[in-house]
């Protein structure tokens, strides 16, 4: 029984330790001229998919909820946060070569489409991040146009 007590005591110390090493926040509060939203015309609709659905994994500025500051679900958090941005970060997009961001669009069609984005694990606890069949073709539409519209730009 004393040894039970000792590994409780030892695990409730390593996750009160852990509190105190925090992982940096991905919040500028602020619009760069690289952001998609600078670069094109994208209709407010859109916008405010994109935003509640997409923003805080694949932007600069990311809405903390309350689980973020407890360990280790803030680790998981920043974890999900430099993969998503790594992948497509909406707040650098205009940095992008044409042919990447043709490719980042089509990416934005083809994981709406097929459901793997918004992530499962997101949604679960983010449930306006959820599409509707609507929100999904909105933001399909929206990305095949302008995917459509850079193809004319590089061939002019």
């Amino acid at each position: 029984m004393k040894l039970i007590k000792k590994i409780l005591l030892a695990i409730l110390i390593v996750l009160v330790a852990i509190q105190f090493i925090q992982p940096g926040k991905n919040n500028s509060n602020e619009i760069l001229p690289t952001d998609i939203s600078k670069q094109f015309s994208i209709p407010e609709s859109v916008q405010a998919v994109l935003k509640t659905s997409c923003y805080d994994c694949h932007s600069n500025n990311t809405r903390y909820p309350w689980y973020s500051f407890i360990q280790p679900g803030a680790w998981w958090m920043a974890s999900h946060i430099k993969n998503g941005k790594a992948d497509l970060n909406f707040s650098e997009f205009g940095s992008y070569s044409t042919h990447k961001q043709q490719s980042k669009l089509k990416s934005i069609a083809n994981t709406i489409n097929d459901g793997s984005m918004p992530l499962s694990a997101y949604t679960i606890i983010h449930n306006t991040a959820k599409l509707s069949k609507e929100n999904k073709a909105l933001v399909i539409d929206w990305a095949t146009k302008m995917k459509d519209s850079l193809s004319q730009k590089i061939k002019l």
